[in-house]
């Protein structure tokens, strides 16, 4: 890099006379000024204050938002922290980082409403305007889905609204409410319908060789919109690198991009752009340029002739690197020193000779920051030395910045003549013990990072110490530790938000990383919040990040939860429980914090006693069911499953139970059931009955269907497992008549006593009848030996109804009820008919010696036969078949009928 504009020259050539001084002679000028003024910024708008550098002692803003977060977390107020004012231009989106308390300390907010320029409704006594966000309603208004509500109910109320509309301009109201507290916050939004140009802040003295930090920024970051800014230098084709960032915090939302710099005395005046440019086809979207101002200091331009010599137009001679100038004596001699550039203005220029000023030779023109020495006659004493002392010192880093254990070296650069023989150092203006020129560092530390000036010295004079080189050195960010924004302790559930803060950082941050990755998000850069966080949260690191990331160590969140993994564990005896052992049962749990713990046991729901042990000197069968454990400490109770408690014991309380009831008509269905208490349940049952006889039945249940009258008595059962065996009580069933056997026993009943009573009756008249049987038998055991019974086939005769002397007698041959014959006999003419004592007609005997006797009897018909000796060809008809019995007597036998069969009977 030049110090110095080059200067054109000419060497004259001669021969001097003999006896002159052969020494050669060297003239120089040397401008002088009182002081290095502080340049001023010159812009092309409006001036503007560079933003403060960070030093090695930074602290993140965020941990500032936190100490002020526990400032007021117990204030009785509503307290916010966000941008006053937030930038952005139709189409983009507005990111607005927004941090809250509420006025009552552990409680929640109720609701949240975004209204977009609200006024204040006196009769109503309520706000109108656009509703843009209702937390209770999601969205009720036409720019629905446009906001979004991406903080919490306990203390983040960040918005996001994408996009955003020219109309959006104006004031955007938060309507928070909880329980009978409410409150409406205010944020301005600046929404242009272009984007605004950025800003470029520089140093307040800019120096040529001293590197320098430009920083241009932007009153806008949003997530999800794309912007970079780009700068650019007048007459330099410099490949420009800057750093950009983006901020996103409680007190300001900006887009960065410093550039790091070292300016030349020839970029003094230069113009410096930054563009705002986004990624799309949009291109460039808005852009400032700033004037350089650079301190430097004079550079000088030497020309000289003399005699006939021409100089041409244009050549100059640069005195420090001439040296000597040979002229003729008595030749003219001309020499110009002009100031080509110089910021701050110097304040003279004079030429010197042997370190005499020359002033009687000089002639000064201001306009043209020139000096002129004329020599119209050169003579012998005119030889020596023109020269000046050693310019404002500056100092040259090789490598600036300088990554933090790399090597560098620094170099004191001073115009003189002669040139300085020794040069003293300075470190943040303290004296360090270097001589040379140059001098390194082999391992260059932040120890060593500072301002660096020298002060160079000659034959002619000491020189001025010109402006301090700043050594950059950069390194990760220092000291990086994490802060927990909860105040109080965490509990499983709670959302907890995590500060990354750093004490220095250079470059500056860029980035945070974090550790373990998860769900959560980064709601700011350096931010992270923990929605809902685990009861077994791993520790958590972060780091901050240039170039380079350091890491701090693990903090443990130390998450407080209820207890976990609670059991009840059987600690006695160690397989099956019997009725009458002891029994231990032990709660216990796997995990818990804080671990001051009380335990509770429950049986079937039932609180039972406090204490971790549950002990049974005698276990009863009573004591089975679902016992709980239950843990508790300072957050919360927990509760085991339910453990069931089984007790085995032999069979016992055995009854027997009767369905539907153990009254029950004849015919119905009944079911007796062995019911018992036993565990392991009964594996085999025996019924008996009222006489104690064994049923052989070996189900539960024992079912009569039908059930009958007969059944009725005492049941009872007997039940055994491999514990044991016992026996029920008797139960009695009884089964009653239904009404249609009452009917027919009734009705039995009637039949006999009719035929008890009508057996006297019957009885009297039954032997009347026998004595006339008898003596008709008497008459059939007189007559021939052979009788005939003439039937009709297949005739059926109505029996008479008249007739003289007709007689009814019993038949006893007769095997179905009472059958009554009827017997005719021919009438003589003497006989008279009688009435009997049954109401009939009744004739008078016979004599057994007359011929032609003829008897006719009615026969009931038999089901098999009529009599043993005949067996029907055809089948006969039921009911009465009227037969004629034709007594042959002595007489002649009358001659066969047609259709009457005879058949011989045997007596």
């Amino acid at each position: 890099m030049p110090l110095s504009h080059p200067q054109s020259h000419r060497k004259i050539g001669g021969v001097a006379k003999e006896g002159e001084n052969q020494s050669p002679e060297t003239f120089l000028c040397f401008p002088f000024y009182s002081q290095m003024l502080p340049g001023s910024l010159k812009r092309e708008d409006t001036r503007k204050q560079a933003p403060p550098r960070h030093n090695t002692m930074h602290l993140l803003i965020p941990l500032l938002l936190f100490l002020e977060y526990l400032a007021f977390s117990d204030s009785e107020n509503w307290n916010f922290e966000h941008p006053k004012t937030l930038y952005a231009w139709e189409g983009t989106c507005i990111w607005i980082p927004c941090l809250y308390t509420v006025p009552k300390k552990g409680k929640f907010l109720d609701n949240l409403i975004v209204y977009q320029n609200y006024e204040w409704d006196g009769k109503t006594s309520s706000f109108n305007g656009t509703v843009l966000y209702d937390e209770k309603k999601s969205g009720t208004s036409a720019s629905r889905g446009r906001v979004q509500f991406l903080g919490d109910k306990k203390s983040n109320c960040t918005l996001h609204i994408n996009p955003v509309n020219a109309q959006d301009n104006g004031q955007l109201g938060l309507r928070m409410t909880l329980e009978d507290y409410k409150w409406m916050e205010a944020i301005v939004l600046n929404i242009s319908k272009t984007a605004p140009p950025p800003r470029i802040y520089l140093p307040p003295g800019i120096r040529e060789l001293q590197e320098v930090t430009l920083t241009c920024q932007l009153d806008f970051a949003c997530p999800g919109y794309q912007t970079k800014l780009q700068w650019s230098l007048e007459g330099t084709q410099h490949n420009l690198s800057p750093v950009s960032s983006t901020v996103l915090n409680t007190k300001t939302v900006s887009t960065q991009s410093q550039l790091k710099f070292q300016p030349e005395w020839t970029n003094h005046g230069k113009k410096l752009t930054c563009q705002l440019w986004k990624d799309s086809a949009d291109g460039l979207l808005s852009q400032e340029t700033v004037q350089l101002d650079v301190k430097h200091s004079p550079k000088l331009q030497i020309t000289f002739s003399h005699g006939e010599a021409v100089v041409k137009e244009g050549n100059s001679v640069n005195m420090t690197s001439l040296g000597e100038a040979i002229v003729k004596e008595r030749d003219s001699v001309t020499m110009k020193c002009q100031v080509i550039s110089s910021n701050p203005q110097y304040d003279s220029i004079h030429w010197f000779k042997d370190g005499n000023l020359l002033s009687e030779h000089e002639t000064q023109n201001l306009e043209q920051k020139t000096v002129t020495l004329s020599l119209p006659s050169v003579t012998k004493q005119m030889t020596g030395n023109y020269h000046y002392a050693p310019e404002p010192s500056t100092v040259r880093i090789t490598v600036s910045p300088a990554k933090e254990g790399s090597k560098i070296s620094l170099t004191c650069i001073s115009q003189a003549y002669p040139p300085p023989i020794h040069y003293t150092w300075y470190h943040n203006k303290i004296e360090i013990p270097r001589t040379d020129k140059t001098f390194q560092i082999p391992e260059v530390s932040l120890e060593h990072a500072g301002n660096y000036s020298c002060l160079a010295k000659n034959s002619v004079g000491t020189g001025e110490t010109g402006q301090a080189a700043e050594l950059d050195v950069q390194y990760s960010p220092k000291e990086v530790t994490m802060a927990i924004q909860n105040p109080t302790p965490i509990r499983e559930g709670d959302s907890v938000t995590l500060f990354c803060n750093y004490t220095s950082s250079n470059p500056s941050v860029t980035r945070y990383e974090w550790r373990p990755q998860g769900s959560w998000k980064e709601i700011m850069p350096g931010v992270l919040m923990i929605q809902k966080v685990p009861w077994n949260a791993s520790p958590f690191s972060c780091a901050a990040c240039n170039q380079w990331c350091s890491w701090t160590s693990p903090v443990n969140l130390h998450v407080q939860y209820a207890p976990r993994g609670i059991k009840v564990l059987l600690i006695s005896p160690g397989s099956e429980i019997h009725s009458g052992h002891p029994v231990l049962l032990r709660c216990n749990f796997s995990s818990s914090y804080p671990t001051d713990v009380l335990f509770f046991w429950k049986k079937n729901g039932i609180f039972l006693k406090e204490g971790r042990d549950l002990s049974f000197d005698s276990i009863s069968p009573e004591d089975a069911g679902n016992y709980n454990c239950l843990v508790n400490n300072s957050i919360g109770q927990s509760t085991s499953e339910a453990w069931m408690l089984r007790v085995l014991y032999a069979p016992r309380r055995l009854r027997v139970s009767i369905s539907p009831e153990d009254s029950v008509m004849e015919g119905k269905k009944v079911v007796l059931t062995c019911e018992s208490d036993a565990n392991p349940p009964i594996s085999q049952y025996t019924w008996f009955d009222w006489n104690n006889q064994n049923l052989h039945h070996d189900d539960q249940m024992l079912r009569l269907d039908p059930v009958k009258v007969e059944h009725s008595g005492a049941y009872w059962c007997q039940g055994a497992n491999r514990l044991g065996m016992d026996q029920s009580p008797p139960r009695k069933l009884t089964v009653y008549y239904s009404p249609e056997t009452i009917s027919k026993q009734v009705a039995l009943a009637m039949g006999l006593f009719l035929v008890i009573l009508l057996l006297p009756f019957l009885g009297v008249k039954l032997q009347r009848r026998w004595k006339r049987i008898q003596s008709q038998q008497g008459l059939q055991e007189n007559s021939s030996a052979q009788s005939f019974f003439v039937r009709n086939r297949k005739v059926r005769r109505a029996p008479h109804s008249e007739g003289p002397h007709s007689l009814g007698c019993y038949n006893p041959a007769m095997e179905e009820p009472i059958s009554y014959a009827t017997l005719r006999f021919p009438m003589a003419e003497t006989d008279t008919p009688r009435i009997g004592e049954a109401g009939t007609s009744e004739l008078p005997r016979t004599s057994l010696n007359r011929d032609n006797t003829v008897t006719y009897s009615v026969v009931q018909k038999r089901q098999v036969g009529d009599y043993e000796n005949v067996t029907p060809d055809v089948p006969e008809d039921e009911g009465i078949h009227y037969s004629e019995l034709v007594h042959l007597g002595t007489g002649e036998r009358p001659l066969s009928q047609e259709g009457v069969e005879y058949v011989t009977l045997k007596h």
